[in-house]
């Protein structure tokens, strides 16, 4: 039977691969490994995973030097940080090098198989034309842009649609604040951070039945901002 999807394993430490390698391949999952950053590069190019898992420290180099090198040649293959590095400053250099996703050691496996299922779906979704995407009840009609929840018509100002439409085009995705400034306002350098707060919080009153309690926009702290993927 073939599998689901061919995920590489890049880590240097065996306890790890072998813990992956088991709940991959319980969830279905294929599986190519690599202990270093010059193998994981060479098994890229080799091998054409459909998803990686990325650790940080590597014997030979840093895992942010294999995802400049995958990114600088212009792979949209998935790519999911798994690493101890739980710093914010560690999470955001990650994301805005072009990483999916960043998932700190210790972790679930059923978290890491969520994350798994997210990226690829998205990934899927980046390669066909879809000028509507929903999730749970929210829709967003990208060619009309028009706005509903719950089929009832949500009225939005031009950055809160912007920031809305980013958000649901990286829909499961975690996305920084420089990176949403930048889609907004030109500059991920501008200094926005106080207007991007105030503009999520409009949103989230526009969108969300307890704006206290979202059910869509979620913050991750220090870092940025999920809008949440209901079809997992």
């Amino acid at each position: 039977m073939k599998p689901r999807a061919r995920i590489l394993i890049v880590d240097d430490e065996p306890h790890v691969r072998s813990f992956l390698r088991a709940s991959l391949a319980s969830d279905g999952y294929g599986t190519i490994e690599a202990q270093t950053a010059g193998e994981a590069l060479s098994a890229m190019q080799a091998s054409k995973p459909d998803l990686v898992l990325l650790d940080l420290g590597l014997p030979d180099g840093d895992g942010t030097d294999v995802l400049r090198t995958v990114r600088g040649e212009r792979s949209t293959t998935p790519i999911i940080v798994v690493s101890a590095r739980g710093r914010e400053k560690d999470k955001v250099t990650a994301l805005e090098l072009g990483a999916s996703d960043y998932v700190t050691k210790p972790f679930s496996a059923g978290e890491l198989m969520a994350r798994i299922r997210v990226a690829l779906r998205h990934e899927a979704a980046s390669a066909k034309s879809h000028p509507v995407i929903e999730t749970g009840g929210l829709r967003i009609d990208l060619d009309r842009r028009l706005v509903f929840v719950d089929d009832r018509e949500v009225h939005l100002t031009p950055h809160e649609y912007d920031l809305l439409a980013y958000l649901m085009k990286n829909l499961g995705k975690v996305v920084t604040h420089p990176q949403l400034i930048a889609e907004v306002w030109g500059s991920p350098y501008a200094d926005q951070r106080r207007a991007l707060r105030v503009y999520m919080a409009q949103l989230r009153r526009k969108l969300e039945v307890d704006p206290a309690r979202p059910r869509y926009l979620l913050s991750e702290p220090g870092v940025g901002y999920r809008l949440k993927d209901h079809a997992f």
